[in-house]
């Protein structure tokens, strides 16, 4: 019997901290509007990736799958 024997994770994606978030700006305006008391929202993006090994994890996400100078990442 054979196993697969890959691995899924999930990377979410962020702005950094002083990054213009004009998406997250824009909801938290209609919701403020909607009468919600929101502080902030700050929008992402979470990529599922399946690997045969987690090795080369972080290098396949700062190399390929986000801008370092304006994203932050955490893997799930």
């Amino acid at each position: 019997m054979i196993y697969n024997k890959s691995m899924k994770k999930k990377v979410l994606i962020m702005p950094k901290e002083g990054i213009l978030d004009p998406q997250g700006r824009a909801l938290k305006d209609v919701l403020n509007e909607a009468g919600f008391d929101v502080k902030d929202v700050r929008i992402g993006k979470a990529v599922e990736i399946e690997l045969e090994s987690l090795e080369n994890l972080d290098k396949i996400i700062k190399e390929y799958i986000i801008n370092p100078l304006t994203e932050d990442y955490e893997v799930l």
